[in-house]
């Protein structure tokens, strides 16, 4: 999971970028990246960090240009704290372009040699972005016959990409002189929205980023999703052209985003996160209702922030009191994203605080959005009963994590995840609650899919094991545990 961002502007971007930037912040803290095209001259700022503490004023002034792109990273393939792995990426040929990228390739072992045996490239780091650069520039390179590029060239050179490329991919690169491309896989996993706006001379201005909350915040109208399969060319003086890449695309967006990712604010595929979240809450009241005994919830709470809504709907259905017990500290990044066990542990202390007046004697029902770990769950529960609670029962918006998810998610290794081969009263024991209660994986897709008429299908594979690619072997899953743990 990442955050991109690509503008089109008859003004400088370097600002709009970084204001962007901050907007996706909870999308990644490992690392971020400017890039501006000023003509056909790029200016390039990377860093480790989150956006506030990487970008200076001087180089602010660097980034110059008219059409910028942006990224922060949160790693899920290359070395999390290796700046050299921070994106944008950049190829001198074609013309010279420059790429970001969320999701994840799950054929980058093949790919990787291919570059080197056949098409004769070099990669300098493992970042599949930087896999992904490479055979699109490949790619495009094969199509260029004359002195001139035309948008057929990039949009056959995008489809050669589709048919290469296995995995989730959202992407949006610059090409010198050119314009701004941004193409999505085949099947929709990761968002990709475009917005734009019209100036009184008749120009059009255009964003495109991974949440709505980009260009409603930047003042741009929202206009649609990229779709699956599509690429998106824009052009320096604002002419936009699309075209279908894939022959057979399918919107199979990832639940994980309306589950946790995304913020609230936000609108993907259609969906509002916001009303999603508490549609998951309503459902996942009726399966609390099912299996808690009565007398055993005094009252529900949350843990800030994105289970909040989750939470107020399960108190509302229950009948219960809802109160907010514990205490978030702000500066702290999100827990999950962050980069081993026991920064995550260490973490859900200087995060979360319990308060003792809210759960000295008390049932309590703690709703969380998901369980992936346990880290963070034990830790809660720990704290419940310290400040005082009397039983702690545990609700997950979300089903049972049990598969490793490797379109873009920091799940590789099944041994990581509470869930995997346990039962549940085995999880409930692992992670120290009373009782412990699921959302179920049906209603889970219901209360998603609800909020759009022509979204089907889910990508669900970390709670059903299916991957919706269908290239996903065991062999690869093996492959991707032992390189995670080497």
């Amino acid at each position: 999971m990442c955050g991109i961002v690509g503008i089109v502007s008859s003004e400088p971007v370097n600002q709009l970028v970084y204001d962007s930037l901050l907007l996706l912040q909870h999308r990644g803290q490992d690392s971020t990246g400017i890039a501006t095209a000023e003509g056909d001259i790029f200016h390039i700022v990377k860093a480790k960090g989150q956006v506030r503490e990487a970008f200076r004023t001087r180089d602010m002034r660097s980034l110059l240009g008219t059409m910028g792109l942006g990224h922060v990273r949160y790693a899920t393939q290359g070395k999390a704290s290796s700046e050299q792995e921070a994106q944008p990426f950049y190829v001198n040929a074609p013309y010279g372009i420059i790429l970001v990228h969320n999701g994840n390739l799950t054929n980058t072992r093949e790919l990787t040699s291919e570059l080197y045996n056949i098409d004769r490239r070099h990669l300098n780091t493992d970042s599949d972005t930087e896999v992904l650069l490479n055979v699109f520039a490949n790619e495009l390179q094969s199509q260029i016959t004359g002195l001139s590029l035309d948008p057929d060239q990039i949009f056959t050179a995008v489809s050669r990409v589709h048919e290469r490329v296995e995995g989730s991919y959202a992407t949006i690169a610059m090409i010198a002189g050119h314009g701004l491309l941004a193409f999505r896989d085949p099947f929709g996993i990761r968002p990709l929205t475009l917005g734009g706006r019209l100036l009184e001379n008749g120009q059009m201005e255009w964003v495109v980023a991974s949440e709505s909350l980009v260009m409603e915040s930047l003042g741009y109208d929202v206009v649609r999703d990229v779709e699956p399969g599509e690429a998106v060319f824009i052009t320096l003086d604002g002419e936009l052209i699309a075209k279908q890449c894939a022959p057979a695309p399918r919107l199979v967006p990832c639940s994980f985003e309306y589950v946790y990712l995304a913020r609230p604010d936000s609108v993907l595929s259609g969906i509002s996160v916001y009303e999603a979240r508490l549609r998951l809450g309503n459902y996942l009241a009726d399966t609390v209702a099912r299996y808690t005994p009565m007398g055993d919830i005094d009252v529900v709470m949350p843990i800030p922030d994105s289970s909040r809504p989750a939470a107020m709907q399960v108190a509302q259905k229950l009948g219960v009191e809802y109160r907010e017990g514990f205490y978030k500290n702000r500066y702290v990044g999100r827990t999950f994203i962050m980069p081993g066990q026991a920064a995550r542990k260490k973490s859900v202390r200087q995060k979360l605080n319990a308060m003792s007046s809210e759960f000295k004697g008390k049932n309590i029902l703690i709703v969380d959005d998901s369980i992936v770990r346990g880290t963070t769950s034990k830790e809660i529960v720990d704290m419940a009963r310290q400040a005082g609670a009397n039983k702690v029962t545990f609700a997950s918006a979300a089903p049972p994590v049990r598969f490793p998810h490797v379109y873009g998610i920091n799940m590789p290794s099944r041994h990581e995840l509470v869930a995997h081969d346990r039962k549940i009263p085995e999880i409930a024991a692992a992670i120290g609650a009373d009782h412990l209660i699921y959302q179920e994986v049906a209603d889970m897709q219901a209360a998603i899919t609800e909020g759009s008429p022509f979204v089907r299908d889910l990508e669900m594979s970390c709670f059903t094991g299916d991957y919706v690619t269908g290239t996903v072997s065991p062999e690869y899953l093996s492959w991707v545990e032992k390189n995670q743990l080497s």
